[in-house]
């Protein structure tokens, strides 16, 4: 199945999000749980994010997106979604 990378930017307003976030990891943990989501984290500096997605399509991984709390709560200034090419690595069957 196809792997992406998501790259989240956060707005500045780190209360904010941080208000929000128990209800993101739950969500995010949701993702884990179905497989879909191979592995999450913010970057050390806390502007961002990378999210590593195992999915069908680009379309599949905006829908995932499209329903995290962070996206309704409105904490992420861009998102960008790569197509990644993984050859090697325990998710590479």
């Amino acid at each position: 199945m196809p792997k992406f990378a998501v790259e989240y930017s956060y707005i500045e307003d780190v209360p904010r999000r941080h208000a929000v976030r128990p209800a993101h990891r739950e969500y995010l943990g949701t993702l884990v749980d179905t497989g879909a989501l191979l592995a999450a984290g913010a970057w050390t500096a806390d502007d961002g994010a990378l999210l590593l997605f195992d999915a069908d399509d680009e379309a599949t991984v905006q829908g995932y997106l499209d329903n995290d709390p962070y996206k309704a709560a409105e904490v992420i200034s861009a998102t960008k979604i790569t197509p990644w090419n993984a050859v090697l690595g325990t998710w590479v069957s």
